[in-house]
């Protein structure tokens, strides 16, 4: 079975190991944004994953802590 995402899915980009949004479609590619926000990226659908509760959680709270320092997210 393909994983499919939906809009709104939170899911790893397996290349470039990063957890995004799932923003919206463009041709074959999925547009993803950083949990935080900031600059979209486009993924190809094969290279994603869907995360779990735990790393959906912990993406969270790493742009809060990095926020809480200072830091952009």
């Amino acid at each position: 079975m393909t994983f499919e995402p939906g809009p709104g899915d939170l899911v790893e980009d397996t290349v470039v190991k990063k957890i995004g949004k799932v923003m919206g479609f463009v041709g074959p590619y999925v547009q993803l944004r950083p949990v935080g926000g900031g600059t979209e990226w486009d993924a190809e659908p094969g290279r994603l994953r869907p995360v779990t509760v735990g790393e959906a959680l912990s993406a969270g709270v790493s742009v809060a802590n990095a926020r809480s320092r200072g830091e952009p997210a």
